[in-house]
């Protein structure tokens, strides 16, 4: 296949994420629609092309590990995962209920998660261990990624886990801040700023990089760029939009958590198909 097939078949496949996410709130009645869709590109890019992972062997030893410390995206995330096979797509319908696998925040009895997580600014500092604990058992080649979103960097313990991942030059840690500008209660910049994100991450010792988080060829090249970046962690600021691909739901934090009636899915499934065939043409 070539990479143009390629990046045609990643493009569609993120808008498929957005339709099982969307579909998966609906039935349910519960979850967070603005913060899964803002991600769906970052999620194709890391479990389709980039992380090193065996659906086969969820817990093999030398596989990336990924926390996704904004947990409340996890229907997005569970999508993913079924996706890439790590559980049968009939396990979504399952998602929220009292004994399923799928909670609504990632939990380590699903296959594929290897941090529960949700308690926003938390993620970094699991994700710090892991790189540590992969460097003293000389895992060299696992690298770890943590995704945050930009209004969890309100957190401080957020900035102490940056501090100790530059103290201890962790080049396998690579954090992506889903900037979507976007949280529960209003826009990020009118709550409790966080701008200029990417001179507070250089400003800790970190290797920055911005991109356009709904290029999926930019994620990848980005991570690539983490890579080779020695003796540093490396962060991703990838500008993105709240809710994307859903005209009701984009920029705005009426979407954050909200129920997703089935006049709204239809509505939604509708102009995410639409989106999708504009980008096959």
């Amino acid at each position: 296949m070539g990479n143009a097939d390629e990046g045609a078949d990643l493009g569609r496949l993120a808008y498929k994420l957005r339709r099982g996410t969307i579909a998966t709130l609906c039935r349910a009645q519960a979850g967070h629609p603005g913060g899964c869709l803002s991600v769906a590109e970052i999620l194709t890019a890391l479990y389709f092309k980039v992380m090193r992972l065996d659906p086969a062997k969820p817990g093999w030893e030398d596989r990336d590990r990924f926390v996704l410390s904004k947990g409340h995206a996890a229907v997005i995330y569970y999508v993913a995962l079924m996706e890439r096979g790590y559980f049968p797509a009939e396990t979504l319908a399952t998602y929220d209920e009292i004994d399923s696998i799928l909670q609504g925040h990632p939990d380590i009895r699903t296959p594929g998660v290897d941090v529960a997580s949700g308690s926003l600014g938390q993620g970094l500092s699991a994700g710090v261990g892991m790189a540590l604990g992969a460097r003293l058992d000389r895992r060299d080649d696992v690298r770890v990624y943590v995704l945050l979103g930009d209004g969890e960097l309100q957190e401080g313990q957020v900035w102490e886990a940056a501090l100790t991942g530059a103290k201890f030059g962790l080049d396998s840690l690579l954090a992506i801040v889903d900037d979507n500008h976007v949280q529960l209660m209003g826009d990020t910049a009118a709550i409790m700023p966080v701008e200029p994100i990417p001179d507070k991450w250089r400003a800790f010792g970190w290797n920055v990089i911005e991109c356009d988080g709904h290029d999926i060829a930019a994620i990848v090249s980005a991570c690539e760029a983490a890579r080779a970046v020695k003796g540093r962690p490396s962060v991703i600021v990838a500008q993105t939009v709240k809710g994307k691909g859903v005209s009701f739901m984009e920029n705005t934090h009426l979407w954050h958590a909200a129920l997703v009636s089935e006049e709204q899915e239809e509505r939604a499934l509708a102009e995410l198909c639409a989106l999708e065939a504009a980008h096959d043409a």
